[in-house]
């Protein structure tokens, strides 16, 4: 196994778990106690995790409360939906990225490109993609912080968001239906969501079978309106017949 395939295994594992130690890791991957601790080291460097005594455990800039719980929350299908959409871009795209466990596990795979430009309100983001070994440009848009989340928020990060253009907008959501849309749980995340939309060229929805044949508060936008959605498991009955016609390209992880 290459380098970079055993320590996203590895960063995986710490992912789905929030821990690991170097024994456990060691067995289920087959390697050295050594090599186990230069990839944590590695990873570290990064910012991917946190070296705690034997073993990892996620960095404190998200291991903590309630976002800590949403990393975990259906890890696998997260980790594998960011897998299959990082590809999908390229270098010199400038991209705009919102906060979310998905987006995040996202930006980890997107920052093996280079020449990219990055636009988020995620300070999680932020940090994972301006400390890559990339020439990648980050932007992070300010206003009012939520600890909760680690994100700017408001209408602040909205004007700000606006005087970017991008040719991309990578979302998550909270909630997605056959006649509502796409819809998030936060006005104040749906404003900055909003923003980045209408900034961007082309819409790329992340999101996992969880979130489907849902109602959340706010919307973010109509299904005509989303160029490609990344999930792992392919919407069935109404929401497919809806995508369908809205002219989604589904793309499954």
């Amino acid at each position: 196994m290459k380098i970079k395939q055993r320590q996203r295994r590895i960063l995986e594992i710490v992912r789905q778990q929030d821990r690991a130690t170097v024994e456990e890791l060691s067995t289920l991957l087959g390697i050295s106690y050594e090599t186990v601790r230069r990839d944590l080291t590695d990873l570290e460097k990064t910012g991917k995790i946190q070296k705690i005594h034997g073993g990892a455990t996620l960095p404190r800039m998200f291991g903590e409360g309630p976002f800590q719980q949403r990393m975990a929350d259906n890890a696998e299908a997260k980790i594998s939906i960011a897998k299959a959409a990082a590809p999908l871009f390229s270098k010199g795209d400038t991209v705009f990225i919102d906060t979310g466990s998905t987006t995040l596990y996202f930006t980890e795979c997107l920052t093996e490109i280079s020449g990219l430009t990055i636009i988020t309100n995620s300070t999680a983001i932020a940090r994972i993609a301006s400390i890559a070994e990339s020439d990648n440009r980050v932007f992070l848009l300010g206003g009012e912080f939520s600890s909760n989340n680690h994100q700017t928020v408001g209408t602040m990060v909205a004007t700000q968001a606006r005087s970017f253009q991008a040719h991309h907008a990578v979302l998550t959501i909270g909630a997605m239906d056959a006649k509502a849309g796409a819809m998030v749980f936060s006005i104040e995340e749906a404003q900055v969501a909003v923003a980045m939309i209408e900034q961007s060229q082309s819409l790329t929805i992340l999101v996992d079978s969880s979130k489907f044949d849902k109602i959340a508060s706010f919307k973010v936008c109509s299904l005509d309106q989303i160029d490609r959605m990344v999930c792992e498991k392919k919407p069935s009955g109404d929401l497919a017949k809806a995508l369908t016609a809205a002219g989604v390209d589904v793309i499954q992880a």
